[in-house]
């Protein structure tokens, strides 16, 4: 009998959400055009037509050469390249100002399926996303590199760190300044709270978009302070150097 309840139950739900659907449609963060999977928020096409970079699968990729003599990595890698107009691009500004930060998740998840095959991502304790001011993340209400960085930890099989790290100072936006005028926007802008959860660790820095590395590079300064710590860098999209 509560077997049958349960089935009724979750029958019930189903249709509501079905309903809910046919007036709210639950349309592809990317597109807006087609509806993904139930649970998903991208539909497959689009993830099909995401301008991949195959850095995971390239040890001195594109990333990596752009940090070199900066910041001592294990590795470094962007799941998609950054153009403008793109699919990219709407989904990036979803993400970070429409609210859905399930698609954040998603394509984390997405993503670290494909780290979690290749030797250079193995290992990973801990995934550590770059973290925003509190005045920014009390007026939007979340952090989108956390969620893509939660992704990333489930497929990995790791801890997500969220609190590991903290903005102790608002910083001007990066758009349009040069890599030394975003060096010195970021300087001392970041602090770690507890770095004896990271000592002698594999961590992974999580942002959403790499454009001149400048922030990483500051919150790499942080983390590279504690004992024993190795790092590696992996962002949602990578923008082409200017």
């Amino acid at each position: 009998m509560g077997t049958l309840l349960q089935r009724g139950i979750r029958r019930l739900r189903e249709l509501g959400e079905d309903l809910t659907g046919l007036v709210f449609p639950d349309l592809c963060a990317a597109c807006r055009a087609e509806h993904p999977s139930r649970g998903q928020r991208v539909c497959l096409s689009c993830k099909l037509t995401l301008p991949l970079t195959d850095h995971h699968l390239v040890a001195r990729n594109g990333m990596m050469l752009r940090m070199e003599g900066r910041v001592p990595l294990v590795a470094a890698a962007a799941m998609c390249h950054f153009v403008k107009d793109s699919l990219v691009q709407q989904v990036l500004h979803r993400i970070k100002y429409g609210g859905d930060r399930e698609a954040a998740l998603e394509l984390g998840r997405l993503y670290g399926q494909e780290l979690a095959e290749q030797e250079a991502f193995r290992g990973v304790a801990a995934v550590v996303p770059v973290p925003l001011h509190a005045a920014r993340l009390h007026r939007r209400g979340y952090n989108q590199s956390a969620w893509f960085g939660r992704g990333l930890a489930e497929t990995l099989g790791c801890d997500c760190l969220e609190e590991s790290m903290e903005r102790v100072r608002a910083t001007e936006t990066q758009t349009r300044k040069t890599l030394a005028e975003r060096q010195a926007n970021v300087a001392s802008a970041f602090r770690l709270r507890d770095p004896a959860p990271l000592e002698g660790r594999y961590v992974l820095l999580v942002d959403d978009v790499f454009t001149t590395g400048a922030t990483l590079e500051a919150c790499a300064a942080e983390l590279l302070q504690v004992p024993g710590l190795r790092l590696g860098l992996v962002t949602l999209a990578v923008a082409a150097p200017d």
